[in-house]
C-alpha cells in the first residue's frame, strides 16, 4: 500500500521535522485507524538509495491522513513523495 507525504506536523510558529502528515488514497477514518501502529519507509532518492523508517501513530482529521513518526528528521524533498506502508 502507498501513501502520499503531504507535510511536516506542525503548529503556528513550530514545525516537527520527524513527523509528516500522510494522506493515503481511499481511505477514510475507519480504515485509517486499523493502520496504527504499521511501519512506513521513505526511499531517498540519490546514489544510496537509503531508507527512512517510521510507524504510524494516530490519525489525523476526518478524511483519513495518519501521522507518522519517523526515526529522524525527514528532507523537504520529501514532500509530495510516495512511502510504502507494511
Amino acid at each position: 500500500m502507498e501513501g502520499i507525504i503531504v507535510n511536516y506536523r506542525r503548529g503556528r510558529k513550530t514545525q516537527t521535522t520527524n513527523q509528516m502528515i500522510v494522506i493515503i488514497p481511499e481511505h477514510d477514518k475507519e480504515k485509517s485507524l486499523t493502520l496504527v501502529g504499521k511501519t512506513v519507509t521513505y526511499t531517498v532518492s540519490g546514489k544510496k538509495n537509503t531508507q527512512i523508517k517510521g510507524t504510524i501513530s494516530a490519525v489525523h482529521g476526518n478524511k483519513g491522513a495518519v501521522r507518522v513518526l519517523f526515526e529522524k528528521g525527514m528532507p523537504g524533498q520529501a514532500i509530495g513523495g510516495v512511502v510504502s506502508i507494511n
